[in-house]
């Protein structure tokens, strides 16, 4: 069985189970502890980032790397195109996707957390021991925004993503205001790292992911309550009900995401 290396809410690891869940293959979550799991991780793989895989004696890291393998080892369902003009518009989009919606929706994350201490919490893996859920939300929001200057989340460059990401929006819902999918009329990989990608834009309702349940459907605030974007997230919520298992008390991506041992 493949063997996934995640978060839980990581965009790229979402990207993934859309790819593997639309293929029907059957994997195992195995959730990476922040910091030390990472590197367990690096012994396995030689990097530190998710999403992994292990398939078999095989190990593929960087979700496109991961796409593009699973395209070609398990041909049935295709991601890419094979029409020329297809194919090019569809790396095209998920090129473009890989590098703007994932890296800017971090950073209005990284924003919203600021303001909203509750919201830390809530985004914490559910085995958080309460001590540490008390530390996080108890930072102050100025420290919170000093610490953005480190990691490129200042105030400015979060305002700067907030504005791009509501022109990305605005563009994904002229593309698909007359058309199912982003590219053709049958699901490829452009849609399922567009949907995945937005993950972090507002959370999908249901039992797709082992969150808690009171940040199910929430998201950043005057995007993903925004009415000029419902028509995209409409259409994510339905990529989703399509072609997204939910988790179940059995099966693949049914039971939860199990630890990471470390030696």
């Amino acid at each position: 069985m493949i063997e996934l290396y995640q978060f839980e809410l990581s965009q790229y690891s979402e990207k993934v189970r859309f790819i593997l869940d639309y293929k029907g293959l059957e994997y195992k979550k195995i959730e990476v502890t922040p910091g030390v799991g990472q590197f367990e991780l690096f012994r396995l793989s030689g990097q530190k980032q998710v999403p992994i895989i292990k398939d078999g004696n095989t190990i593929i890291s960087d979700s496109t790397a991961i796409a593009m393998y699973l395209d070609r080892q398990y041909p049935e369902k295709p991601i890419v195109p094979t029409n020329p003009k297809d194919r090019g518009q569809c790396l095209l989009m998920e090129e473009w996707a890989d590098e703007s919606i994932g890296p800017k929706s971090r950073k209005v994350l990284f924003g919203a957390l600021t303001q909203n201490p509750s919201f830390r919490t809530l985004i914490l893996p559910n085995e958080t021991p309460d001590f540490l859920k008390n530390i996080v939300s108890g930072i102050p929001s100025e420290l919170l925004e000093f610490m953005g200057f480190g990691v490129g989340c200042t105030p400015d460059l979060v305002k700067e993503a907030r504005d791009s990401l509501k022109q990305d929006l605005e563009a994904l819902c002229l593309i698909l205001a007359d058309r199912p999918y982003l590219v053709t009329d049958t699901p490829c990989l452009a849609d399922f790292t567009v949907a995945g990608l937005s993950l972090l834009l507002k959370i999908p309702e249901g039992s797709y992911l082992d969150i808690p349940e009171q940040i199910k459907g929430k998201g950043i605030p005057g995007l993903a309550d925004n009415s000029d974007y419902e028509p995209f997230f409409t259409w994510r919520d339905r990529i989703y009900a399509d072609y997204r298992q939910k988790l179940t008390s059995t099966g693949t991506s049914a039971s939860g995401p199990q630890s990471i041992q470390i030696d």
